[in-house]
């Protein structure tokens, strides 16, 4: 039985603006660094033994968060997690896609990277995890439209019309090749309330 925590990574820049990032290398907003650090305390107080990430800069920097609370915790980054690639629309607002290309910008051929290349990478290297590390709790940060299209393959049984929030997570327990969903979209770390210094 393996444990996965699928974590999206914090907010940037870009997701503040709208913007598609795809496989463009966008680093944290300082709103994601701190986000991070919520998240990194929260998970400072569970057990994992390893965290994978996507080698994309806002997810190494959320995975390193982690990696600095939970301490002698081994980091591996995989490009096989980077976030679905955008092709032309990286970069642009639904705005300026509207502008560009028209309401049925999402049926033409702007370059986006193929659903089925996106599962095989996905199912390849999560079934790599679970052969390596039976028994562990595996912690994997990456990326919102990645790990959505993961979920729909793995547990299409589970309810996932609330989109994923930056630092969110999601459980998953692999039991006798078995997937099922534990935890769905989770910040409850960014709930918290700061108590303000008299």
């Amino acid at each position: 039985m393996t444990n996965i925590g699928l974590i999206r990574h914090g907010i940037t820049a870009w997701n503040k603006e709208g913007r598609a990032q795809g496989s463009s290398d966008i680093p944290l907003h300082e709103e994601g660094l701190a986000e991070a650090g919520r998240l990194a305390e929260r998970l400072g107080g569970e057990s994992w033994d390893v965290i994978y990430s996507s080698n994309l800069l806002r997810a190494k920097q959320t995975a390193e968060a982690i990696q600095e609370k939970i301490g002698s915790i081994p980091l591996h980054l995989d490009p096989r997690i980077r976030e679905v690639g955008g092709g032309m629309i990286e970069g642009t607002t639904e705005a300026e896609r509207l502008e560009k290309w028209g309401k049925d910008w999402r049926e033409m051929d702007l370059g986006f990277e193929p659903k089925e290349n996106i599962i095989n990478r996905g199912l390849e290297f999560l079934q790599e995890i679970t052969d390596k590390h039976p028994g562990e709790n595996v912690l994997i940060v990456s990326h919102g439209s990645f790990i959505r299209h993961l979920l729909r393959e793995l547990v299409p049984h589970t309810d996932l019309s609330s989109p994923l929030k930056n630092t969110s997570i999601t459980k998953l327990l692999i039991k006798e090749s078995q997937w099922d969903c534990e935890l769905y979209n989770c910040t409850k770390h960014l709930e918290v309330k700061q108590i303000e210094s008299c």
